[in-house]
């Protein structure tokens, strides 16, 4: 509904609100869940209990844009409807390229049981993947080697399943596979139409697919560990679990959960937040691999030169990614924050006056623009004269052009090292915190991550290295904790108690800077913002004491400096460093290092004024923004 058909005092509907509704309807009815929540945001498109999450359309969708989301609606709702998860769990191989196999063909299962049944939802589907493959590219493929083996399998399954040919943009990857398959596994492709409703049955089938193609080693070593399990067998030396009656497919995420719980003991009310349900597990890891609209691509220059960096991690199990909440609880994080703004109450207003400073400076750059003589829009009362002379003339609107600037997001990145306690730590939160609001006024979203590790010392990582004999050279021998305080999609006024987090006492350990860097740099890569900014707040060189005893000493920082070079010459993204009391310019090419944590607000807001104030890509005053404290 425009604005201008609005009727006084009918509340404003924007343009797609419709068509939001009428989707989540659709998937709502399929899934046969009249509760699933689905909301549309810019992040990748995903499923997860009974939540949907689906991509926002643009401002001005084309026809084949609004039926890939619908498509992405309809595969998501049948497979809440149609798909075991435990089952597809405990039927799915351990080896890679088996399971890719195995996740694909089932995804293609419960498509074909929608598109069998509802035409519309066919053609959704079929747009959805031609979109699909189109992304990734795969129309020019020549060598079975670029060709995805699982992709091709699924798309012969679903024309078995639906008589539905490949996309245009999938033939050539079909193609290069389709004799071979044909010739190894024809029989057992024809063998899963009959099943199509039985998941346990056609799951099977498919196990009989990977051996004909030469995948069913690890099919039959998980029946003999399956034909253990029923039996009782343990292997010797091995101590029966307390929980003798757990499947075996939820064993390892079993131990990693106990793991947990035997951690820090002044953090124990922290390993029920990091502690995840198999089922949750289970579908997470489904759509980290099955996501709707996603296709492998090949591996880029930037994921090639991490290969050529010295680096590796011990055991990355008790790692983890946890929201700012999840590490306390509701009062907590109030009382924190109210901390955190009697601590800065002088501070608050310097660091406001600056943000004021800098959001009229970056107001300044928005000089509005607009496209006239549009038959939707905003009504154009300049062209209303027209009407008079005469009134046969059509009613002219104007649309307000988007500008690059408003197309960006900031991730600010903060070092959450024992270093940093006291004042260097309060002072990064507040400049955050009123930053992010700043930015989101000017139509900039916001990201603020935080990283250190879940213990001193090496945590549970360092105690697997030493129950398994001391290997030399372990690598990285900590466990990282990667705390998220607000996503870019998250408005300011419900994150700003987050940020109070650290203040919490224990929470501030060890920092290991390049992993931070690349887990920052990759949450920023897979958002569709045209630019994209990282900015890095650290007080001094990659610390872990576990991880140095026992490697070279410049191990850490090693791998830092060669991260920091993939991000400013492989990658889109702007990276700018601020070191407190630590001169950081010697790592990156754009840096500032200042002498107290009360000129960091000054600093921040200086850089981040100077990006948006650049021209072309912002890399071309680099040398300006370089001072040492």
């Amino acid at each position: 509904m425009s604005q201008t058909n609005r009727k006084p005092g009918q509340p404003y509907e924007a343009p797609l609100d419709p068509f939001k509704r009428a989707v989540t309807s659709c998937v709502r009815a399929i899934a046969g869940n009249h509760e699933l929540e689905v909301t549309f945001s810019k992040d990748k498109p995903a499923l997860a209990g009974n939540r949907v999450r689906l991509p926002e359309p643009s401002r001005k969708p084309t026809a084949e844009a609004l039926q890939v989301t619908r498509g992405l609606g309809d595969s998501m709702a049948l497979r809440h409807a149609c798909h075991d998860v435990r089952l597809h769990s405990r039927l799915a191989p351990h080896g890679q390229q088996a399971r890719a196999i195995f996740d694909a063909v089932e995804q293609a299962r419960v498509e074909a049981i929608g598109a069998r049944s509802m035409q519309g939802v066919s053609d959704n589907l079929a747009a959805m993947l031609e979109d699909k493959f189109a992304r990734a590219n795969l129309s020019e493929v020549s060598d079975r080697a670029d060709a995805p083996l699982e992709e091709a399998i699924a798309l012969m399954v679903r024309e078995k399943l639906t008589g539905r040919a490949a996309p245009e943009s999938a033939e050539r990857v079909v193609d290069l596979w389709r004799a071979w398959v044909e010739e190894k596994a024809g029989t057992d492709l024809e063998a899963l139409l009959p099943n199509i409703e039985d998941q346990d049955a056609f799951a099977r089938t498919v196990r009989d697919l990977l051996g004909s193609i030469e995948l069913g080693e690890e099919y039959e070593e998980e029946e003999q560990a399956e034909e253990n399990e029923e039996d009782g067998d343990q292997p010797q030396g091995e101590e029966s679990s307390e929980d003798g009656g757990e499947d075996e497919s939820e064993g390892e995420r079993s131990q990693a959960d106990d793991a947990d719980e035997a951690g820090d003991e002044n953090e124990a009310g922290e390993s029920d937040a990091a502690a995840t349900t198999a089922e949750e597990v289970s579908e997470q890891e489904d759509l980290d691999t099955e996501t709707p609209g996603e296709a492998r691509r090949p591996e880029s220059p930037f994921d090639q030169g991490l290969h050529d960096i010295d680096y590796h991690v011990y055991t990355a199990t008790f790692d983890e990614v946890v929201s700012a909440e999840d590490l306390c609880d509701e009062e907590e994080l109030n009382r924190l924050r109210a901390f955190l703004d009697k601590q800065l109450a002088n501070l608050q207003g310097v660091v406001g006056r600056l943000a004021n400073r800098l959001q009229r400076r970056l107001m300044a750059q928005q000089n509005r623009s607009w496209d006239f003589d549009l038959e939707e829009g905003v009504l154009d009362t300049a062209r209303l004269p027209r009407l008079i002379i005469d009134p046969m003339q059509p009613l002219s609107f104007k649309q307000e052009r988007d500008t690059n600037f408003r197309d960006t997001v900031v991730t600010l990145l903060l070092d959450n090292s024992g270093s940093m306690r006291g004042r260097p730590i309060s002072v990064a939160a507040t400049c955050a915190d009123i930053l992010a609001r700043t930015l989101e006024r000017c139509g900039v979203r916001v990201e603020i991550l935080g990283f250190t590790t879940r213990a001193w010392k090496g945590g549970q990582a360092r105690e697997m290295w030493l129950k398994e004999g001391k290997p030399v050279s372990p690598g990285r021998l900590n466990d990282l904790r990667h705390i998220v305080y607000k996503s870019a999609d998250a408005p300011w006024r419900r994150a700003r108690r987050n940020l109070g987090l650290m203040m919490r006492e224990g929470l501030l350990k060890e920092n290991i800077d390049g992993e931070a860097l690349l887990w920052a740099h990759q949450r920023l890569i897979a958002r569709s913002e045209q630019r994209k900014i990282l900015m890095m707040i650290s007080d001094g060189a990659p610390v872990d004491d576990s991880t140095l005893s026992v490697n070279p000493g410049n191990y850490l920082e090693r791998h830092l400096r060669g991260v920091i070079d993939l991000v400013e010459t492989r990658s889109p993204v702007e990276l700018l460093a601020i070191g407190i009391g630590h001169d950081v310019t010697r790592y990156y090419r754009r840096a500032v290092t200042i002498v107290d944590a009360e000129e960091l607000a000054g600093a921040m807001t200086e850089q981040l004024a100077s990006l948006f104030e650049e021209e072309g890509s912002g890399r071309g005053r680099q040398g300006r923004l370089r001072r040492a404290g």
